[in-house]
């Protein structure tokens, strides 16, 4: 007799608790759905992955403040003692380079004559040192590698006296050239203004790149896109500069100093040994002008028209800019000649210049002398 009442009992409890498990359950169920977007990134998350050509932080607005003594903190700990890679050139001497609303001063011919003079501290795509941050009332001083003078060290500034009052350890104060070292300067209007790390990595963009990992690939952004495909394929196009050429073949096995028909001096590199394709790459100065390459079948492939064209476009515009004429410029033209300022007449003739007048004979007697 008790046995069925407790199994009556135990299926009412049954039925009863049904519903609720099946409410409790369906309420995970709506839950879960919510809850799967907060495990997913934000959408800003892959923002520092983005190129460093295009700046992911917000432009610093030009009412901006003055640049606060935390901050100053901040930024000195943040990029001193960073490891970068050089975008830019930086010539050897005391005197590095400018950077100034996205333009580095010296450039153009002032940089190449520097460059021939002194040589090159720093290439693009080294990596370089962020080795002393100073910043100042208009501008950031960024010391690279040590700097262009090598600093003291606080024992190398001790003296030691002997009994005479003479220096036991004469040093002299002249200071030391770092000949591997330089700076950058990044300037401002007027006064250094509030912004952030990622800001000022922006505005260090066009010299100093903080995204790449390795040095051929911070020196592959600062190539045009033909040149750097031809670097990841390692193929040396006629226009190339040597730099290029080490980029996409590696050093030469061999080099060969020859003289062409006119005596000029060129270097051939020589890349490949038979039987596989030998490249001969021929070079006048700094300029890919001739590339050769022998076949493994015995076919020679000689290619000598440019293929790229390095020169600045602003230096190819102003050699092909006409100049320009005064009006009253002198002249060495005859009165009447063709001028190219002045239009021909429609038969194409210009008038023919007066005659001058003839010489008539002196007659004795006359008013002339004797």
């Amino acid at each position: 007799m008790k046995s069925p009442r407790g199994a009556s009992l135990l299926a009412c409890c049954v039925v009863l608790l049904t519903p609720m498990a099946l409410s409790a359950f369906g309420q995970s169920e709506s839950k879960t759905p919510s809850q799967a977007p907060s495990q997913n990134p934000p959408s800003n998350a892959t923002s520092n992955s983005a190129p460093a050509s295009h700046p992911v932080s917000p432009p610093i607005p030009a009412n901006a403040p003055h640049m606060s003594k935390d901050t100053r903190y901040n930024i000195i700990r943040d990029f001193e003692t960073q490891m970068v890679y050089a975008r830019a050139t930086f010539p050897m001497g005391s005197k590095g380079l400018i950077l100034k609303d996205g333009v580095t001063i010296p450039n153009g011919e002032q940089l190449q004559q520097a460059l021939a003079l002194y040589g090159p501290a720093i290439k693009p795509g080294d990596p370089v040192h962020l080795s002393f941050v100073q910043i100042k009332n208009d501008h950031i001083r960024f010391e690279i590698n040590g700097g262009p003078v090598r600093r003291k060290k606080w024992y190398q500034r001790v003296q030691v006296y002997g009994t005479a009052g003479t220096p036991v350890n004469p040093d002299s104060d002249d200071p030391i050239q770092n000949p591997h070292g330089s700076y950058l300067d990044l300037g401002f209007d007027k006064y250094v203004p509030e912004m952030t790390a990622q800001q000022l990595r922006d505005l260090l963009y066009p010299v100093l790149d903080f995204t790449a990992h390795n040095k051929e690939e911070a020196y592959l952004d600062t190539v045009p896109p033909k040149v750097k495909e031809a670097i990841k394929n390692h193929y040396v196009l006629v226009g190339m500069n040597t730099e290029m050429v080490i980029h996409a073949m590696g050093k030469p096995p061999t080099k060969d100093r020859e003289k062409d028909s006119s005596g000029a001096d060129y270097e051939e590199w020589i890349y490949g040994k038979p039987p596989q394709d030998v490249n001969f790459v021929r070079i006048v100065g700094d300029e890919v002008v001739r590339v050769e390459t022998m076949k493994v079948g015995g076919q020679k492939i000689i290619r000598t028209a440019k293929e790229v064209d390095l020169s600045p476009p602003e230096k190819t515009a102003e050699a092909k800019k006409p100049e320009d004429r005064p009006a009253n410029a002198p002249s060495l033209r005859r009165p009447g000649e063709d001028s190219q300022d002045v239009p021909n007449p429609a038969d194409g003739a210009s008038p023919m210049p007066p005659p001058p007048p003839a010489d008539s004979p002196q007659q004795p007697g006359g008013n002339g002398p004797g």
